[in-house]
């Protein structure tokens, strides 16, 4: 039996405009009534995922920053961080390319230095709590969990080819469309979800889940029922092998529907 539902957000449960499909919070209700915990696995900002699951806040998980935050409701479970050291060196790396745009990301808030577009509108657009900043003051006095970097061009063209050499001691990951995030090693959302497992006693037989993107991978093999959405990132593809219906078709809320009534997709 299934008593764990994962799902990445952006590109998997959003549909292609980034809004949660109609039925959403019912679905997330029924699993609930059936002993089965959602959890929202997400790059976003754990502020920003308790605002859009509002409704159904106190009947799931959220796994945020891809997997440095771990929350329950309004319980924080679980927050791993860069080493200030760490935060800066990233920033000196980053800043070595032009057209590339870092965003620090805390437990409360994220900070931006750059307001160049669209990277801008896509901070005012992802993250509520968002805010203009010296980025590597910051670094030094705030808990970064992760920095999110957003490229102008393709990151695999450019900043993917450069970014994982110059951080060789952190993790640097694709996370969909022009944006890659930078963590800790051993922060993100398989770890995160090793976390979940192990502090719930939900079996790896117990846990499904669906992601879209690279920064997924981790997770779903942590899951024994991982889905990819058709619309997925190629490789992931390739990796993970068991697909749902794309995201414009809703096939990761109809999985989560099969799931309530007791079926695998």
């Amino acid at each position: 039996m299934i008593k764990l539902v994962a799902s990445d957000l952006d590109g998997t449960l959003l549909d292609p405009a980034g809004n949660l499909p109609s039925g959403t919070f019912r679905a997330i209700e029924k699993l609930y009534e059936k002993g089965i915990l959602f959890c929202a696995a997400s790059g976003r900002q754990l502020v920003a995922l308790r605002q859009m699951f509002a409704p159904v806040a106190d009947k799931m998980l959220f796994l945020a920053e891809n997997g440095a935050i771990v929350a329950q409701g309004h319980r924080m479970l679980r927050c791993r961080s860069l080493r200030p050291e760490a935060s800066l060196r990233a920033l000196r790396a980053i800043g070595t390319l032009t057209g590339v745009h870092p965003l620090l990301c805390t437990p409360a808030c994220a900070y931006y230095e750059s307001e160049a577009q669209p990277f801008l509108y896509f901070v005012k657009a992802s993250y509520c709590s968002n805010r203009k900043a010296d980025l590597f003051a910051t670094a030094q006095t705030e808990r970064v969990c992760k920095i999110a970097v957003y490229d102008d061009d393709a990151p695999e063209k450019k900043t993917m080819t450069v970014l994982p050499h110059a951080l060789p001691d952190l993790r640097v990951t694709l996370s969909g469309g022009n944006w890659l995030d930078i963590s800790d090693k051993n922060t993100h959302k398989g770890r995160a979800m090793r976390f979940i497992r192990k502090a719930f006693g939900f079996a790896r037989e117990e846990c499904a889940a669906f992601g879209d993107h690279m920064n997924d991978y981790e997770m779903l093999i942590e899951c024994a029922h991982p889905y990819v959405p058709e619309n997925a990132y190629p490789p992931l593809k390739k990796l993970i092998g068991g697909s749902i219906p794309s995201n414009a078709e809703g096939g990761a809320l109809t999985a989560m529907e099969q799931i309530a009534e007791g079926k695998l997709p």
